[in-house]
């Protein structure tokens, strides 16, 4: 069966985070991914929390990759870049600005001996502007964005979250969506083109309808002051009899009533977006009212009055819930010396071009020699190669 993006060839100079989860998504529509892996040093005790035969269990990241280490500080190794790159489509890297013009491998080098290519940098900041050589993870840039300052309790201070906005939504999902979009264009153009992905960019954009909000009325929304963040009793997180926790969703007026009702007071479903006092008594009954029942007869109760309820997994509990097992978010497979391990599935469903898990992560420069010698060189070229530490 024909993959959406078989033919595809992409160059993944990525290490951390929204690099390698962007082209995990090419990867798994079918794209030919080679990872262009360092030889040492800091920039490879962080490419990944797994290591060694873990990591081809367990690192989805990594899967349907291929993997070559190059010092890219070495000129011959900086040649077998460029012989790859001349019928590569696709550059991903996430250095700092300026690193891969120092190295030979930017944009405008490798656009002279491809225009095809389409070559994309994601970024805290983005290529340009008074912060573009900062340093920064995920943390900063939802901070400079805004999106930190809303999150956590009324009255009280941030709360960190996990690195799933900057990292991974608005950095490595938009730079796959960046790269599908240029390889498309090109289908029109004939030539490929700069894709530019800023972390904070993504976040702000991701921000798009507290924005629209402060640019029409000049609100300026705290922790606990906007629906989505928990301004609302009908929108929130409440503990239940066993210590754990359901999310209620009751946005709409005919879900609101129903949870009224549900709970035995519909005198509450004309002041749904009331504030003060009555906003305040509300949230009183259902902090009250939820620790009368256990989390899952709560979500029984609710689903069954057609509310927007579900349960607050911890993670063990994710991978064995029925809609996830359904829509095979969870995928098992056999490793030769770990056995049945099991990762996350593919989101993207398509219907006649579907994704899939064809090859674990890699060791790393498991391919160096297969890539190499696809290039034309021979087992005595290469064995002076590693030699060199050209190559690894």
């Amino acid at each position: 069966m024909t993959m959406a993006l078989e033919g595809i060839k992409v160059l993944d100079l990525t290490r951390l985070a929204p690099g390698p989860y962007c082209t995990m998504f090419l990867a798994d529509l079918g794209a030919d991914i080679i990872k262009i892996e360092p030889g040492g040093g800091r920039a490879q005790a962080f490419s990944g929390a797994l290591a060694g035969e873990e990591r081809r269990a367990y690192d989805a990241e990594n899967r349907n990759k291929r993997s070559i280490v190059l010092n890219l500080k070495s000129q011959e190794a900086r040649q077998i870049f460029y012989e790859m790159a001349k019928d590569a489509d696709v550059i991903v890297e996430e250095f700092r600005p300026g690193v891969v013009k120092r190295l030979g491998v930017d944009y405008d080098t490798i656009k002279k001996m491809n225009p095809r290519i389409v070559y994309c940098s994601v970024t805290g900041y983005g290529q340009d502007g008074p912060y573009q050589d900062l340093s920064g993870h995920d943390i900063n840039y939802i901070s400079i964005a805004g999106a930190q300052s809303m999150i956590g309790e009324r009255n009280g201070p941030p709360a960190a979250v996990a690195n799933l906005i900057a990292d991974y939504a608005a950095g490595g999902m938009q730079g796959a969506i960046g790269i599908l979009a240029a390889l498309m264009a090109r289908e029109r153009t004939g030539k490929g083109q700069y894709v530019d992905i800023s972390m904070t960019d993504g976040v702000v954009s991701l921000m798009h309808a507290e924005a629209a909000q402060y640019f029409s009325s000049g609100f300026v929304p705290g922790r606990g002051d906007i629906l989505s963040f928990g301004g609302m009793p009908f929108y929130n997180i409440y503990q239940t009899r066993d210590g754990k926790y359901v999310s209620l969703g009751a946005l709409e007026p005919w879900f609101y009533q129903n949870l009224c009702k549900a709970l035995g007071r519909e005198d509450f479903g004309p002041h749904e977006f009331d504030k003060g006092e009555k906003r305040e008594e509300i949230f009183a009954y259902f902090r009250e009212t939820f620790p009368t029942r256990t989390r899952d007869e709560w979500v029984e109760l609710l689903r069954q009055a057609d509310v927007p309820v579900a349960p607050v997994y911890s993670l063990d509990e994710v991978f064995d819930d029925p809609q996830m097992l359904h829509r095979k978010m969870v995928l098992e497979f056999d490793h030769p010396k770990m056995g049945k391990v099991r990762q996350v599935g593919i989101s993207i469903k398509l219907s006649d071009t579907p994704g899939e898990v064809r090859s674990l992560a890699p060791l790393a420069g498991e391919h160096t020699d297969e890539i190499l010698a696809a290039l034309g060189y021979s087992k005595e070229k290469i064995a002076e190669l590693r030699e060199s530490g050209a190559v690894a």
